[in-house]
Formats: structure tokens, C-alpha cells, sequence
């Protein structure tokens, strides 16, 4: 039950930094120095990753093959996360591993909770 503790906050931010994200064009992509398919990508990630963590959270609960598939969604949820956070603190260009340490913590808690649930699954 604890890992609820840090499932519902990651979906939360990615959902919620997802949905700011809409409607897509261009012009924003265009604004981050991305192409409209990378911000597609982004976006829709953002999304499904933070649906697919709590639906993988629910499945968890079930047994058998409908446990299993609970616990592969939330795989796929926390590495679309972890790569998704990857991409921002690529795009930011810092200056050191120090730096984005230090200064972008965020980003790097956000990426901390998508690799936990990568390598952890539904095994809390």
C-alpha cells in the first residue's frame, strides 16, 4: 500500500504537466526546440505514462496473468517517465552532472520515481 506514497504525486505532476501541454502545435514545439512529432510524443507520454501508473497500481492488485500485466504497465509507465525526464535535463544543456544535481532537483526526483517503478515494478 505505501508505494501509493509515491505513485500518486509522479502521476500527478506528468498528468498535470501533460494535460498544460494541450492542445498541441507547432508554434510550441517550435518554442522548446523540438519537432511537432517529439512534442507529440511528449505530451501524449506524459499522459499515458501517469494513466498507465495507476492503472498499473489497480491491476496490481488482481491475481494471475491480469497481475503480471499490472506490473508490466507500470514498468512501461516508469521508463516512459525516466525517459521523458532524460529529455528535459538534455534539452536544458547544463553545465555538469554537479549542476543538474544541485539546481534541478526536480527534474531529477521526477526521474528518480519513473526509474524506481522501471526496476520495481509492482514488487514495492
Amino acid at each position: 500500500m505505501s508505494h501509493w506514497l509515491i505513485r500518486i504525486p509522479l502521476v500527478v505532476v506528468f498528468i498535470q504537466q501533460g494535460l498544460t501541454k494541450l492542445p498541441i502545435d507547432a508554434a510550441t514545439a517550435e518554442a522548446f526546440g523540438l519537432t511537432l512529432v517529439v512534442w507529440a510524443f511528449v505530451t501524449l507520454g506524459e499522459i499515458g505514462a501517469g494513466v498507465g501508473l495507476v492503472i498499473g497500481g489497480l491491476l496490481g492488485y488482481f491475481k494471475g496473468w491480469v497481475k503480471e500485466i499490472g506490473d508490466l504497465t507500470t514498468r512501461f509507465s516508469g521508463i516512459t517517465m525516466a525517459s521523458i525526464m532524460t529529455g528535459v535535463i538534455w534539452i536544458s544543456e547544463p553545465v555538469s552532472l554537479t549542476y543538474v544535481l544541485l539546481y534541478d532537483n526536480l527534474h531529477v526526483l521526477l526521474w528518480v520515481g519513473g526509474m524506481y517503478f522501471a526496476l520495481r515494478g509492482n514488487r514495492t
